[in-house]
This record gives structure tokens, C-alpha cells and sequence, in this order.
């Protein structure tokens, strides 16, 4: 079971968001993810936020046990072939500690904002199932390669799409724990069958709402159950609350 810290890159300065991620690593948390946006997901639209990749590169620097990535990348941001080169040396930089999070982006105003091209929903899935590919072939080229298979995450639950990208291509599913959960696991599980994949090789990883935790045995008991093998838990700045996360750590060292 791992433990993760989601600190929200918002309303920090960045030496508030580093101190977040050192402390993180001191308590005992197994990694650490940010999120792939340029403007604040909630509070002040206009806060202060910082950008994902050359934030990871610095947590590589300043950590050395976590897993540190991207809760999760936007496809449309990068062309795919860099964002390989980008993983792959971050990877390097981190000892072999990242992990490749990718979605296919949702967040207008980053596109509008940057100039990128919002598109549909539709199309967006579409360029991310045509990237998934020249990612893992430019891996393949890079010298040198990266110090390990680096994971590669895909959150979402979308059922046509982007379960059927994970089951093909992805080593992490990513989803927020709730009601839709399990049905949702079940569809990816069908995928699985459909393109051939043994769906035990895939990790489930969770969201939690530590703040909509009403009994946390109950809790514990469903995670354990559902055999999902990563949590993950959101904070954002200026002043990282990770108190309530010290009960998930404490119930994975009692596991």
C-alpha cells in the first residue's frame, strides 16, 4: 500500500510548496504529485500557481526515497516525443523515482489562456490514444534510457476511451474512490479481457476526501477489500494541512 501527498501547486509561494514536499518525505509519505494546470482549480482564480515539470525537477533534487509525478499531466500541452525526453531525464535526475501520470486534459482556460487548441472532449481522447504510443516509442530510442520502466498512470474513468487506453497501455489506474469506483473497476476489468491484458498488472490508485471522511475504520476496511495498492491526498497552499493524512500513513504501517 502506498501513501501519496497530491500538493496542489496553488496559492504558495514556491518555497512554501517545497517545504510541503520535504516535509511530505519526512513523514514517511511514498510519494508526492502535483497537477498539470496554469491557474488555481479553486479559491482565487487569479492566485498564485506554479507549472508542473519544472517543479518535479526540483522535487527530485530536494527528495530522495519518494516516487514524485504528475497528478496528471495534460496531453495537450507538450508534443509527446518531449515529454518522453522530459520523463526520462527527470527520472534521472530523481534516481529512478518517477512516475509518468497522463489524462487528456479539461481545464478551458488553461487552453485559451496558453493558446492551445480546446478542441472536444471527444478529440482530446482521440490525441491523447495517438500519443500513448509515440510516448513508449521515443522511451524506447532515448539515450540513455530511463533508470527503470518509469509507471505510467492514467487517471480518468471514462468508459469507452479511457479505460480502454489504460487497460492497453497504462502500469497505474488512477480514479477517486466513491460509489462509481467499483463499477468502474469492473469496466476495466472488461477491457482487460477485450485487448488481452492480465488486469492484475495494472495498480489501482485512489483518490480520498480526507475532509468527507465520516468513518475512517469503515474506510480502511473497503480500501483493503478492494485490493486497491495506492491512495492519494490533496492539499493545497498557502499552508499544507497534512494532519489528517497521518492517519492513512499510520493505518498503512499497522497493515
Amino acid at each position: 500500500m502506498k501513501i501519496v501527498a497530491h500538493l496542489h501547486p496553488q496559492h504558495a509561494s514556491y518555497n512554501q510548496i517545497r517545504e510541503a514536499a520535504i516535509q511530505a518525505e519526512e513523514m514517511g509519505f511514498d510519494g508526492i504529485y502535483n497537477w498539470d494546470h496554469f491557474y488555481p482549480l479553486y479559491g482565487e482564480p487569479d492566485g498564485e500557481h506554479f507549472e508542473a515539470w519544472t517543479m518535479l525537477a526540483s522535487w527530485a533534487e530536494v527528495t530522495s526515497k519518494v516516487e514524485i509525478g504528475c497528478l496528471v499531466t495534460c496531453n495537450s500541452y507538450r508534443n509527446p516525443e518531449l515529454l518522453a525526453d522530459m520523463a526520462r531525464t527527470v527520472d534521472h535526475i530523481s534516481d529512478g523515482r518517477l512516475v509518468l501520470g497522463i489524462g487528456s486534459g479539461w481545464f478551458e482556460r488553461d487552453y485559451d489562456e496558453f493558446g492551445y487548441e480546446f478542441g472536444t472532449a471527444g478529440s482530446r481522447l482521440n490525441d491523447l490514444r495517438d500519443a500513448l504510443p509515440r510516448i513508449e516509442t521515443r522511451m524506447s530510442k532515448l539515450n540513455p534510457p530511463p533508470k527503470r520502466k518509469i509507471p505510467l498512470l492514467i487517471g480518468g474513468g471514462g468508459e469507452k476511451k479511457t479505460l480502454q487506453y489504460t487497460a492497453r497501455h497504462a502500469d497505474v489506474w488512477h480514479f477517486w474512490w466513491g460509489d462509481e469506483w467499483e463499477r468502474k473497476n469492473g469496466i476495466l476489468e472488461q477491457w482487460c479481457a477485450k485487448v488481452d491484458r492480465d488486469p492484475g498488472d495494472i495498480s489501482r490508485s485512489v483518490g480520498v476526501d480526507t475532509d468527507k471522511v465520516e468513518d475512517w475504520d469503515a474506510l480502511f476496511t473497503d480500501l483493503a477489500a478492494a485490493n486497491v495498492h495506492e491512495i492519494t491526498l490533496g492539499t493545497g497552499g498557502p499552508d499544507y494541512k497534512m494532519d489528517q493524512m497521518q492517519r492513512f500513513l499510520d493505518w498503512r504501517d499497522s497493515l
